[in-house]
């Protein structure tokens, strides 16, 4: 596309460019809180966004008793963890769900969200948190960590399945 938009009479050549929208939005969700919403289709298999924050040892990235958010996402080192609180990006407020559309996959210290099924406009994305912890698991600590998510498979927590937690100690 050429334009003549100098005032010297000169004509400069620009680009056109395709502004792509997000593929995810975040507004109030009926979960929890907030939530990311797609914005447009989605198809199964894709790669929707990056979970971003700074990366720093468990040791150094504090939670806070009294906020109910939890923006941290443990790195399979076992030794670091994603602190989407500080520099994080809308997947932060991808809710959990015990039957989720998305999956989060570990990728050389970087996670995306991929789609495990085909979304559709103004859904709702959510992925299995699948929390470990390193004290005993007890009714105390299964209400600690209640799930809020009301499907069907809901195991009432968001803590990993007992047979995944199992698998991954052997």
């Amino acid at each position: 596309m050429e334009l003549n938009g100098n005032d010297n009479g000169q004509t400069q050549s620009r680009k056109k460019t395709r502004k792509t929208s997000p593929s995810i939005e975040v507004r109030e969700s009926g979960v929890h809180g907030k939530g990311a919403y797609a914005t447009r289709p989605i198809r199964k298999g894709r790669r929707i966004i990056e979970y971003t924050g700074k990366i720093m040892p468990w040791g150094d990235a504090s939670e806070d008793p009294d906020d109910p958010h939890t923006f941290l996402f443990g790195l399979s080192d076992g030794v670091n963890v994603i602190n989407a609180a500080i520099d994080g990006n809308d997947a932060r407020w991808i809710n959990h769900s015990c039957d989720p559309n998305c999956e989060a996959v570990e990728e050389d210290d970087r996670v995306f969200i991929y789609a495990l099924r085909d979304l559709s406009p103004g859904e709702e994305l959510f992925y299995d948190y699948a929390l470990e912890i390193d004290e005993p698991r007890s009714e105390e600590t299964e209400k600690q960590f209640q799930c809020c998510c009301g499907t069907r498979k809901c195991r009432g927590t968001l803590l990993a399945a007992e047979e995944e937690t199992v698998a991954a100690g052997t």
